[in-house]
């Protein structure tokens, strides 16, 4: 450990760390003279991409469209299934009759949630025209046919037992998807919020349906900004996208409450196996044994996270706590480096892709570093989300860093893993091919027992640890911060914005620190 604890002194007097020094010399008296307001203003580090949840791929966009839409499906703890809109009766290994409840049947526009949505929807998400992402989870859905304004029956083209947890997709009206409504930038719902307006300097103005309360969700790209903007009740609240000194910096506010709680977000480095260099394994595991993780997680985020060595972490229903990752090994690196044939008169050359957010990139320069000291020459290019996720999306990297947020079903194994998942059919950015992952990929999503399955997913992660389309880095804990008038707000693993659903404002001369529960 001195030596991760001297590697980050150099980094540090390298002045890689950013400090606060643009939030300490931001003016901020006057801070709660203000003039009141109603509404509760969240910041978020990246705008929506698409409020349309049979299209949207992005973490922000899936948070909020969790809070416009109702799904058939929910998720439990331990991510099985359970009912939401719809229970569910199983006819038969590929017939699920799916009955609406009473709750959640009205949209924002008035009108009332029945089967003809439910059906419209899935027809809309499985039509090869529309493109949707979501299309080859759902593929096994063979006919969907309704049953008057309660009842919808699916019927898949082979049996699934975890088929109803894939129905986490929320219901849109069908008379609007006749007309092509956009539902992308004007959402219509039958969620706890509807849709007020979204304005171009990036402010997403919301209401709560049970109670009117006004939110407004509002897109602030650097964290010194949104830390300064919440420092003077500018906005109430900020989830995650924190450098670790801005979190302590708001842990000595009085006037702000910080609470942070284990994350489930499954952060890795990715390769391309196409790529000439990284795509041969001992290249791919010295790069793995050079990472420090766990100094990195001290150091960098400030023990905010836990190390991962698969997807899915330890307490989920296939987590894989038996596994053993990837120990920084620096020795062992430089060793499998040279039988790959690289050293000093043939020294490692990669080029890193990263977005352009302040931490990303200093984690990248971490990262760069460490891998330096096993004689790896790394080029870190960072940029826009944009031109970021569209290269990564196209295969056009050796090396990137990304996260895996709010996946809770090993479906995610086929998106991710398969050889026939290449992009545009899936998220198999790296062109990973394995018979052996395809093979167990397969099995598991056939097989009826779940106890089994779960077995078969587990052998599928440690066959992933040896093979390494990805590196396993870590969980990132969920932050929040949020001013004292905010109550009630409640983090969820996976980050999801589901607490606004129940958090209350309080006046400003009202405000006291909230006790933890």
């Amino acid at each position: 450990m001195k030596s991760g604890v001297r590697f980050f002194t150099e980094i540090l007097k390298s002045g890689i760390v950013l400090t606060v020094a643009a939030v300490l010399c931001f003016p901020l008296t006057g801070c709660d003279d203000r003039v009141p307001d109603a509404t509760l203003r969240m910041g978020l580090a990246a705008a929506p991409r698409n409020l349309d949840p049979r299209f949207a791929t992005d973490a922000t966009s899936e948070r909020i469209n969790r809070l416009l839409y109702r799904r058939l499906v929910e998720l439990d703890a331990r991510s099985l299934p359970v009912p939401s809109l719809a229970k569910w009766e199983q006819r038969s290994p590929t017939r699920y009759l799916f009955t609406l409840g009473d709750d959640g049947r009205a949209f924002s526009d008035g009108s009332r949630l029945d089967s003809e949505d439910v059906a419209a929807t899935y027809r809309s998400i499985l039509n090869p025209a529309n493109a949707s992402p979501h299309r080859a989870l759902l593929s096994i859905i063979q006919d969907i046919r309704t049953d008057g304004p309660d009842r919808v029956e699916l019927r898949l083209s082979e049996p699934d037992p975890l088929f109803p947890a894939y129905l986490g997709i929320g219901i849109l009206p069908a008379a609007l998807i006749r007309t092509g409504h956009g539902f992308q930038r004007e959402p219509v719902g039958s969620g706890p919020f509807r849709f007020l307006a979204w304005h171009e300097s990036g402010r997403l103005q919301l209401e709560r349906r049970r109670d009117r309360q006004l939110l407004e969700l509002l897109a602030v790209k650097d964290p010194n900004v949104r830390v300064m903007k919440l420092l003077r009740g500018e906005i109430q609240m900020l989830q995650n996208d924190l450098a670790p000194e801005l979190v302590d910096y708001l842990r000595k506010r009085s006037e702000v409450r910080v609470r942070e709680i284990g994350g489930a977000n499954f952060s890795y480095l990715g390769f391309n196996l196409e790529d000439p260099v990284t795509g041969l394994l001992p290249v791919r595991r010295a790069i793995a044994y050079a990472i420090d993780r766990e100094a990195i997680l001290r150091f960098l985020f400030g023990d905010a996270g836990r190390l991962a060595d698969a997807m899915f972490p330890p307490e989920h229903w296939v987590g894989a706590d038996s596994l053993e990752g990837y120990a920084y090994d620096p020795t062992r690196a430089k060793a499998l480096l040279s039988a790959a044939g690289f050293g000093r008169d043939r020294p490692l050359s990669l080029v890193y892709k990263t977005s352009s957010d302040p931490f990303r990139v200093r984690l990248a320069t971490v990262i760069q570093a460490q891998l330096a000291r096993v004689g790896v020459r790394v080029d870190v290019r960072s940029y826009d989300w944009g031109t970021f996720y569209g290269d990564i999306k196209a295969g056009r990297f050796q090396l990137y860093s990304l996260s895996w947020v709010g996946i809770r079903t090993p479906d995610i194994f086929r998106y991710v893993f398969h050889s026939t998942s290449v992009p545009p059919e899936g998220a198999n950015r790296g062109r990973y091919r394995s018979p052996g992952a395809d093979r167990l990929i397969e099995t598991a999503r056939a097989e009826q027992d779940l106890d089994r399955q779960a077995e078969l997913y587990r052998d599928l992660q440690a066959l992933l640890l040896e093979e390494l389309p990805y590196v396993p880095l870590w969980y990132e804990n969920q932050i929040y911060a949020g001013r004292n008038e905010v109550a009630g707000y409640r983090l969820a693993p996976d980050g999801n914005y589901d607490g606004l659903v129940d958090v209350e404002l309080r006046s400003v001369a009202e405000a006291r620190p909230e006790v933890d529960p």
